[in-house]
């Protein structure tokens, strides 16, 4: 049997990794900027998340949601504390297209309603409602067309307020920075007025958090630099450092009843053990604050190299953007100079998610890296 091609791939086999680097087939090093989508937060192979899952794989490693899993209490606790959400409630599944599937279908069990609305250059997930709500025609089969979504421009909330109008919506979904669009966000002023404007006609409003949560941006998550509150927010990534984890933080508004949601793998004694461990390092290794002073210390680096036309985001969730499209200077910066970085719907921008433990040192080797092949092309 073959495998099903959907992916383009660099031919690089990654076989080994440590912290922020990765070591291929050849033996030849490489420095990750990119985490692999924004997945590898606290550094890949981290000895506290080895040995945690390691551990706890000895013990036992699975079973359904059918039992009680005491892993699943100490992983919500130690989230609520962390993120500031302590009078949240956790639902537990197993990626972030997942969370975003349940806390639509959640929206719209509270509200007998079945519109969304959505935002230009979003980026949800790629099953049913998430696919839906993601504003890329090319991955939106008709089965996913079926659903009644409505994209609007960021910060415009005089549109918004024309469709919460109609009566029919049951939630707004919205990135606190757009990850595949793009690195684009909404001000302050605009994600304060979709909170208000949620309450005022009885929509809910979902905060995917999914690639910007977990520290990335200075703080646990991103919406948290706008002062708002959320009714659901949706998670994954960075909440596993690679094992498949992702959940929904939900208002205390919202009650729970016997089979609203459900999952068989999602809460696992694996996936919570390395939930657990990830939780562990950050508060451990204060990489939430080190995310706010690497992303600093980004921006300043970014100002003075040369064809950098703006940076965009916060934190290590960075895009850069240049005047020309940059395929070539992304398989210029693997290849030649061993150092992963993202891409994103816009051509022109390269996108850094690195894991938040990273150095200095080690972002002073792609911005070298950068300048030269930039000075290069320009002789």
């Amino acid at each position: 049997m073959k495998l099903f091609d959907v992916y383009p791939l660099y031919t690089v086999e990654p076989v080994s990794a440590k912290g922020c680097k990765v070591v291929d087939a050849n033996g030849e090093e490489y420095l990750d900027l990119y985490g692999g989508h924004a997945v590898i937060s606290i550094g890949h192979s981290h000895p506290h998340y080895v040995a945690k899952i390691k551990k706890q794989l000895d013990a036992i490693g699975f079973y359904s949601n059918a039992v009680i899993n005491k892993l699943q209490k100490e992983l919500a606790i130690k989230l609520g504390v962390q993120s500031g959400y302590d009078n949240y409630q956790l639902f537990l599944c197993n990626s972030g297209a997942e969370a975003n599937e349940n806390a639509l279908k959640l929206a719209s069990f509270k509200t007998d309603k079945s519109r969304v609305i959505s935002f230009k250059n979003s980026f949800h997930g790629r099953t049913s409602a998430a696919v839906a709500t993601t504003d890329n025609r090319n991955i939106n089969a008709p089965i996913n067309q079926q659903q009644k979504v409505t994209f609007l421009p960021l910060n415009n909330l005089d549109l918004v307020e024309v469709e919460l109008q109609k009566g029919d919506v049951c939630a707004i979904i919205v990135e606190p920075i757009q990850g595949v669009g793009g690195l684009d966000q909404g001000s302050t002023a605009f994600f304060q007025g979709l909170e208000t404007l949620c309450k005022t006609y009885g929509a809910l409003f979902i905060m995917d958090e999914v690639q910007s949560g977990y520290g990335r941006t200075g703080k646990f998550f991103a919406h948290q630099h706008h002062q708002i509150t959320p009714d659901i927010i949706s998670i994954a990534k960075g909440m596993g450092n690679g094992f498949p984890i992702g959940g929904i933080l939900i208002s205390p508004d919202l009650e729970a009843s016997y089979g609203l949601l459900g999952t068989t793998f999602g809460g696992n004694h694996l996936a919570c053990a390395a939930g657990i461990a990830v939780l562990d390092v950050i508060e451990q290794e204060q990489l939430v604050h080190n995310a706010l002073k690497m992303g600093a210390y980004c921006m300043e680096k970014a100002a003075n190299i040369p064809g950098v036309k703006k940076v965009k985001g916060r934190g290590l969730m960075l895009g850069l953007e240049f005047d020309f499209e940059v395929q070539e200077l992304r398989k210029t910066l693997i290849y030649e100079h061993h150092i992963f970085t993202g891409g994103s719907a816009n051509k022109n921008l390269i996108r850094i998610l690195p894991p938040l433990s990273i150095t200095k040192k080690e972002l002073n080797i792609f911005f070298e890296a950068l300048e030269t092949i930039l000075v290069k092309e320009t002789l």
